[in-house]
């Protein structure tokens, strides 16, 4: 069954959609982000962090092997510094020695060949100092100019290519967003398209003809003259004749069976009901035209008898309302009819097409019987006949009652001005304003009922429209509704109560968006309002 949706819900959902492609692109955008630059950014930074180490690790072997080149060249200058003192000191006690006219010639002798070995000694290390200076300042002069330069090339060399790479995977990044945004790009055209598709006037239509009941509007309140008594000799032509002939107007229809609904701008207005006569005679009409009289009891033996017999008939007349949808408006009776008639040919057309396929599969079986027992089918078959039938007396049910809606509608104007009816209301029963009256001396005109079955009963319901709330509800336990007729609630949930349980376990509530239905009395914490119009109490 295809529902109608506002065309504004209709956008949202395809704006959604929309917006799953568009996060779909942006899937697109990350999985080439890990692969093209994170991953490949991560491998190569690994690979620049070895070569770097390396690179450093060779500075360090450089700059370690100058060091040791530089302690060479200072130990041999401290080592030819020391000699050159010592033979500084031989050749002054050589010289005291000489000068000296009490020393003995061996020891003259003696130390200028200290003299002698000390000047030697001090040229040996004064040459290797020379030749250590020299390979010092030829390894500093490459370390400096050579290694250093080399090493630090390298590292340059690395960077470049890192921010080559860089470069690359931003690159990267750019062609990747750009891949996605033609797709984006239609994304947000289809954004902009469902935004366009709005149409407030078909959403506005769409709600008109969702709550459209069918109703007409109230007529005219007839005049009623109370001086028809002083003038009597006044003629026929005056306006007391006119209330007369006028009087028949029903006053439950002219209110347009408002049964206290509220409207959008507060209740509707109650109009005020004639006395009730203790003699008043409930009468219907036959086809024929004529009357008969149905009873003439005193009110309040009415009302106990009323009371007494309505209880069991409730149950019964609430399954019957539930299932022609009477309790609906008229409009949306026919809507819910028609529905339901689509249903039920659905599944008629696929019990039909199953009945098909198990007679072609018969005629199979019966031509071939190696390829299985016809009989075994007969079951199947027998089956489908009966669902098919059931179908059709389903349909051809609700079609009566879809026709029954659409004669109402269509002939509503003509029965406006039907025959009166004397209705008796007592303490507890409806009003024909909408209200329930306390007064047990109110009389109420009805109009008749225009099935074939009238009684006394259907009266009290022919009205669809919402009962006044007669207090609240709580509901103690969730409640799923699955069945037609009954309202699912949550745990919690406050809701009207519009009925009260009638002893069947079921109490009828409404939501605050006028959804109504049957809930399971023991489900529910129930407070009644005590002064409410609307508060009916059943024995």
């Amino acid at each position: 069954m295809s529902v109608q949706m506002f065309t504004s819900c209709v956008a949202f959902f395809n704006i959604l959609n929309e917006l799953n492609d568009y996060a779909g692109q942006r899937e697109v955008v990350a999985e080439e982000m890990a692969h093209r630059v994170y991953g490949e950014l991560m491998r190569y930074a690994h690979d620049l962090k070895t070569e770097r180490k390396m690179h450093l690790q060779e500075g360090r072997k450089a700059q370690q092997y100058l060091d040791m080149c530089w302690k060479q060249m200072d130990n041999s200058k401290r080592k030819f510094e020391r000699e050159c003192r010592e033979a500084e000191k031989a050749q002054q006690s050589y010289e005291r020695l000489d000068n000296d006219t009490n020393a003995t010639k061996a020891d003259v002798e003696k130390a200028k060949q200290q003299l002698n070995l000390r000047t030697h000694m001090a040229d040996e290390n004064k040459n290797e100092y020379a030749a250590q200076l020299q390979n010092f300042n030829g390894e500093q002069h490459k370390h400096f100019y050579v290694v250093i330069p080399q090493i630090y090339k390298q590292l340059q060399e690395m960077d470049e290519r890192r921010t080559i790479k860089l470069s690359e995977c931003y690159r990267g990044f750019a062609d990747s967003e750009r891949k996605v945004i033609p797709i984006i790009s239609k994304c947000l055209e289809g954004m902009v398209l469902a935004a366009k598709s709005v149409d407030e006037r078909r959403d506005s239509q769409m709600v008109v003809d969702s709550f459209k009941s069918g109703f007409e509007p109230p007529g005219d309140f007839p005049f009623e003259d109370y001086s028809q008594h002083i003038y009597r000799t006044i003629s026929d032509g005056t306006i007391s004749a006119s209330k007369q002939e006028s009087g028949k107007v029903d006053v439950k229809t002219t209110v347009g069976k408002a049964k206290g609904k509220l409207w959008l701008f507060g209740k509707k207005p109650k109009p005020q009901s004639p006395p009730l006569t203790p003699t008043s005679l409930f009468t219907s009409s036959t086809p024929n035209g004529s009357q008969f009289l149905t009873f003439s009891i005193e009110p309040v033996h009415y009302c106990m008898n009323e009371i007494k017999t309505g209880k069991p008939r409730i149950p019964s007349f609430r399954r019957h309302a539930l299932e022609d949808f009477s309790h609906l408006p008229p409009e949306q009776r026919r809507k819910k009819l028609q529905q339901r008639i689509d249903e039920l040919n659905r599944e008629l057309q696929k019990e039909s097409d199953q009945k098909e396929a198990l007679n072609k599969m018969k005629d199979v079986y019966e031509k071939n019987p190696q390829m299985g027992d016809p009989g075994s089918l007969q079951p199947k078959l027998a089956e489908t006949m009966n669902n098919i039938d059931r179908l059709r007396m389903e349909i051809h049910k609700n079609e009566a009652w879809l026709s029954e809606v659409e004669g109402k509608t269509g002939g509503r104007g003509d029965r406006r001005h039907s025959s009166d009816i004397n209705h008796l209301v007592t303490q507890g029963r409806e009003s024909p304003e909408g209200s329930y009256t306390d007064d047990a001396n109110q009389e109420v005109r009805g109009p008749p009922q225009q099935h074939g079955h009238h009684n006394e009963f259907d009266d009290d319901f022919e009205d669809d429209d919402p009962l006044p709330a007669i207090g609240h509800c709580k509901a103690i336990y969730p409640f799923d509704g699955h069945n037609e007729g009954t309202l699912a609630m949550k745990e919690g949930e406050v809701l009207y109560i519009i009925e009260e349980d009638k002893g069947d376990g079921w109490t009828r509530a409404r939501r605050q968006n006028g959804e109504e239905g049957y809930v399971p009395t023991s489900y529910i914490d129930v407070t009644l309002e005590k002064n409410s119009k609307g508060a009916v109490t059943y024995i």
